[in-house]
């Protein structure tokens, strides 16, 4: 009895935190969605190429010194970064090449589903089986590509009636996921519905596939409270409180490979001014392999993600005022904007950019059109 008394108080604890941290108040900021997926790369041709395939295309490029990036990412070496953008989508979902004189080290690299320090940039796609068969051929010719099988689900409980009718079809999303040392993936594909803003393929790409829409972390603490300052302190809108998912979802356990019986804990975020650049972080509530020591700036893979805001200083009073979180000095990056980086006490680094205005206005309600096709 003692024991299960000492679990049920630990459990309305842990439940009371979690609500606190939906609660939390939604700082007016202005914020974007994740503007850009930063990753350091060994060979930037390579990394420009492959990334090419998808629809991406460099759109600037910039060189600084190692006291410069020291003074910006804390990393004594020179850098080389290449902004790559899919289309004509700038508000969010683009893409930064980091070339790093001396890297850190390699980075997290090829892991097992839900390693904890890992990142994975999920892309919309309308041929989903064709980039399927691409890894799974990859991955026979003994490349470190390990691609999941697409599944489709109603993952938003679009279709009210379970009852099917071949001329009132369903509408789905089918996705998978692709786990490499260079890069994880998720690719997903609507059937029967589409939401206008949330991801754009580019009709130049040859894979037929969008900007990044939305990002997927994958952290070690206690409760979500740990990032309660994404909305105190950025403006993002935790989009419900936290749940435990796991193996009963049919999406979810074939793109994690989860194992029977295995849950986490999950949490969404989202702008309030953009429907897109949306954030998802998961703690697993299993046993996983840590390698969050490489996700550190300076390293190989996706270290890092951006945000733009137009009122820098008001961010980075926030962000200074949390004493959970470590900041540089507001300063000039490779770009030349005005930015500044910090870090969570979860492996999770951002770098906040002031930018008044973008091209493209991104879509901020979001809408579903259901077609029968």
């Amino acid at each position: 009895m003692p024991r299960l008394r000492c679990f049920l108080l630990s459990f309305i604890i842990l439940c009371v935190s979690f609500a606190q941290t939906f609660a939390q108040p939604l700082a007016d900021t202005g914020i974007s969605g994740v503007y850009e997926v930063m990753m350091g790369v060994k060979n930037r041709t390579e990394a420009i190429r492959y990334f090419g395939e998808f629809g991406f295309a460099v759109v600037d490029s910039a060189k600084i010194s190692a006291d410069r990036a020291q003074a910006l990412y804390n990393v004594p070496s020179a850098l080389t970064s290449y902004r790559l953008q899919n289309g004509d989508v700038d508000s969010h979902g683009l893409l930064r090449i980091l070339v790093w004189e001396k890297p850190l080290g390699n980075g997290v690299g090829y892991s097992t589903p839900e390693t904890i320090g890992s990142r994975m940039a999920v892309m919309k796609t309308s041929d989903i089986m064709r980039l399927y068969d691409i890894y799974s051929l990859a991955r026979a010719a003994k490349q470190p590509w390990l691609p999941t099988e697409p599944i489709a689900d109603d993952l938003f409980g679009l279709n009210k009636e379970n009852k099917f009718d071949f001329f009132k079809r369903p509408a789905l999303v089918r996705e998978n996921a692709v786990y490499g040392e260079f890069f994880n993936h998720v690719f997903f594909q609507r059937s029967g519905y589409h939401i206008e803003g949330y991801g754009t393929i580019n009709p130049k790409a040859p894979l037929k596939t969008s900007e990044f829409t939305h990002h997927d972390f994958f952290i070690q603490a206690e409760n979500m409270e740990a990032i309660s300052y994404l909305s105190t302190a950025l403006g993002l809108k935790a989009e419900a409180p936290p749940e435990v998912d796991g193996d009963w979802l049919r999406g979810p356990k074939r793109v994690f490979m989860m194992e029977d019986g295995y849950t986490h804990w999950y949490q969404g975020f989202v702008s309030p001014n953009n429907i897109c650049g949306k954030l998802k972080f998961f703690i697993p509530r299993a046993p996983k392999p840590n390698r969050s020591q490489h996700q550190r700036v300076g390293e190989l893979g996706i270290t890092l993600h951006s945000f733009y805001v137009p009122d820098l200083k008001k961010v980075y009073d926030l962000v200074v005022a949390d004493k959970r979180l470590k900041a540089t000095a507001i300063q000039k990056n490779e770009f030349g904007e005005l930015s500044f980086v910090f870090s969570d006490q979860t492996g999770c680094t951002w770098q906040i950019i002031e930018k008044k205005t973008v091209k493209k206005q991104p879509v901020k309600v979001l809408k579903v059109e259901f077609v029968n096709e």
